[in-house]
């Protein structure tokens, strides 16, 4: 292996930053969504999801920004088997979008977090009881825009761990077509399309 083709570093970084940012994702789903539910007090479920995604936030971040930097590297460091291999531009092509759909996702999932966290906040000061069966599940006593903003919240919540899970997956095809088979199956495929 020359200098020129050991990009084990870009690909470790691009890895680790897929995972924590799937793992982190479906962590809080699972657990930090729920975690409050079996307080007493529904502003303080709200607090306590709050309180963990603010907490996680910088490290789901710099996985999401070792994504996006090594699959830059990635990408340039592949520049030939874009114009030689079928297959191989489209599928990197499909990656990087969901890359940057599932950075869209995640910041509008923040996004809609902060709005219930302010919401609750400014209900709770109001003297409006706060009623939520977690952070992002409302009862029927949850104030409607705290309701909406919890309903948008839960569709990209759920939108972020598919999109970075499809990312990881393009990343795994990309990886395979390395392989020498799947090199000259894709340059022959490009040479003689059909």
């Amino acid at each position: 292996m020359t200098r020129t083709d050991n990009h084990w570093v870009a690909q470790a970084a691009h890895d680790l930053g897929s995972a924590l940012w799937l793992g982190g994702s479906v962590m809080g789903i699972a657990g930090v969504n729920k975690s409050g539910s079996e307080l007493t007090q529904g502003i303080d479920r709200v607090r306590v999801a709050s309180s963990a995604w603010g907490r996680f936030a910088p490290v789901q971040w710099g996985g999401i920004a070792a994504t996006l930097l090594a699959g830059l590297r990635l990408t340039q460091v592949g520049g030939r088997r874009l114009a030689l291999q079928r297959g191989f531009g489209t599928v990197g092509a499909v990656k990087a979008g969901l890359a940057v759909a599932g950075a869209g996702a995640t910041a509008y999932a923040a996004y809609s977090g902060s709005r219930i966290g302010k919401l609750a906040e400014e209900a709770e000061r109001s003297g409006t009881p706060v009623q939520v069966k977690d952070a992002t599940l409302p009862t029927q006593g949850t104030p409607p825009e705290i309701e909406k903003w919890q309903r948008r919240q839960r569709v990209t919540q759920f939108a972020v761990p598919l999109l970075a899970g499809a990312n990881i997956v393009c990343g795994s095809w990309l990886v395979q077509s390395y392989r020498a088979g799947s090199t000259l199956k894709g340059v022959v495929g490009r040479l003689l399309p059909g």
